[in-house]
């Protein structure tokens, strides 16, 4: 079901969504958080608004989306209410706001959280400098924002671990979570000797690349070198490299001096699957931020094999 309010009040959207309730027999008490959209002028809503009502079927949720228009002309509030089918297991309330209004999200957004439960802000387009400081940055216990949007991995990440603060994490991050597993579980395999050196190479302007690169660097402390090419990483050691790629199947290959190759078959994560996996927990994520300690001090290479520090 989908209710419009054009040109409206948050007292009637209030209203309105109690009498979809009552009428449809959506309740929220069973609703675990309030996940807020943050969508700016220009950038693609119902994308992001599938994205949420298929996270919400494993985080049953209150969704708000915040579509931030035109600032010129008379503030103005439009409003939309989408129960059931339409909703997954959330309900969305998706507030378009023009004028003045549109750089006051917070005060139209406030009266519609769910009491008692925490508050998750997420921009699916670029994101706020600093996210931390945006109005409804304030409001959420953990905010989400995606450095693959951006034009310059490294400028994006530099940025973010400049402007971080707990609670803060990244799509980019999570894209890469599988990967980081298999690397954590080749290290519980003998040989136990000691990485001297880490390869990580990928597509030139991909932050989820750089953070895996910037991750393996805070955490073993050894020479980590950056290059562009097909998806790689080579962990050095006396005994032969241990490396992770990928094959013409898509399957991720793990290789091991002495040992067979382990097969796990990959693919791309989509986006309702990242935005479950943060919202399954709601502390700081003190790893990524290590990785984002860890990107300035890797090596960048400016072509095949010509490394440049950056």
């Amino acid at each position: 079901m989908i209710v419009e309010l054009p040109d409206t009040s948050t007292g009637k959207v209030a209203k309105k969504i109690i009498e979809v309730r009552a009428a449809g027999g959506a309740l929220s008490l069973g609703r675990v958080l309030t996940l807020v959209v943050c969508v700016e002028l220009g950038e693609p809503m119902e994308g992001a608004i599938e994205a949420a009502v298929g996270a919400s079927r494993e985080h049953p949720s209150r969704v708000i989306v915040v579509y931030r228009g035109v600032r010129e002309g008379d503030s103005r509030l439009d409003a939309q209410i989408r129960v059931g089918g339409d909703a997954g297991a959330s309900e969305v309330v998706v507030l378009s706001l023009q004028g003045e209004l549109a750089d006051h999200p917070d005060s139209v957004v406030t009266p519609f959280l769910l009491p008692d439960t925490p508050v998750v802000t997420w921009w699916p387009g670029k994101g706020p400098e600093r996210p931390a400081d945006d109005p409804l940055g304030k409001l959420g216990h953990r905010r989400i924002v995606d450095a693959g949007k951006a034009d310059d991995s490294l400028a994006v990440l530099a940025q973010r671990l400049a402007t971080y603060s707990p609670g803060d994490t990244d799509l980019a991050w999570t894209h890469v979570t599988h990967w980081r597993a298999i690397l954590a579980s080749a290290f519980d395999r003998p040989p136990h000797t000691p990485v001297t050196e880490v390869q990580v190479t990928g597509a030139q302007n991909s932050p989820s690349v750089d953070l895996l690169a910037g991750w393996l660097r805070s955490t073993l402390r050894v020479p980590t070198r950056r290059r562009r090419g097909s998806f790689e990483i080579r962990l050095l050691r006396d005994d032969g490299p241990t490396i992770l790629a990928v094959d013409e199947e898509n399957n991720a290959v793990l290789s091991m001096p002495g040992k067979p190759d382990g097969r796990v078959a990959m693919g791309r994560r989509e986006l309702p699957a990242c935005i479950a996996e943060e919202l399954r927990r709601l502390d700081t994520d003190e790893v990524y931020v290590e990785a984002l300690k860890g990107v300035p001090e890797v090596e960048f290479a400016d072509d095949a094999e010509g490394v440049a520090a950056r």
